[in-house]
């Protein structure tokens, strides 16, 4: 265990948190838990790169609690109804087709590995300020309601478009012609 772990692990046990905060309408709380989940996974990332301390439970751990921050979170702001169910439908079936094809490639002789690309990136990007967006205008933050709109509408085409992409590449690799 090295100390980027630990701060994975941290907001790893920091979800369930988040979720019962916004549960229980405490959406100022949720939002400061969000940000500094945000800034301790910056921080792992650092310490992990610039010490030496990057381990191969880290390369596994940190990609994990992420997805399950995000996937949580915009599950627990559709049934709050903060976000369009379609969105949560897009946002959470993207990353199962994800790890089912890497399980299915894996369980057919043809592991395929996924490294993010450009487009998944500014998914994952669109998705962050999307949930800090909705996050703040349920604290009352009403600076933040104007852009959640058009949030909405490029987290949908950046998710959309980068589960295209997956798939082209996962299709190529799958029939022999590279790709990952």
């Amino acid at each position: 265990m090295t100390i980027p772990n630990f701060i994975t692990l941290a907001r790893l046990i920091a979800v369930p948190v988040m979720i019962w905060l916004m549960i229980v309408d405490r959406f100022g709380a949720a939002l400061i838990l969000f940000i500094l989940a945000g800034i301790s996974d910056a921080v792992d990332g650092f310490i992990a790169k610039r010490f030496g301390a990057a381990s191969e439970l880290g390369a596994y751990l940190d990609p994990f609690a992420d997805k399950t921050l995000l996937v949580s979170l915009f599950v627990t702001l559709g049934v709050k109804g903060f976000l369009p169910a379609w969105l949560i439908v897009a946002v959470v079936s993207r990353d199962f087709l994800i790890i089912g094809a890497v399980a299915l490639s894996y369980m057919l002789g043809n592991p395929v590995s996924i490294r993010p690309i450009r487009v998944s990136k500014l998914n994952t990007a669109a998705q962050i300020i999307l949930v800090g967006l909705v996050l703040g205008g349920a604290a009352g933050f009403a600076a933040f309601e104007p852009a959640i709109g058009p949030a909405i509408v490029a987290t949908a085409g950046l998710t959309l478009i980068s589960t295209a992409a997956y798939l082209v590449a996962w299709l190529k690799h799958m029939a022999g012609g590279g790709g990952s």
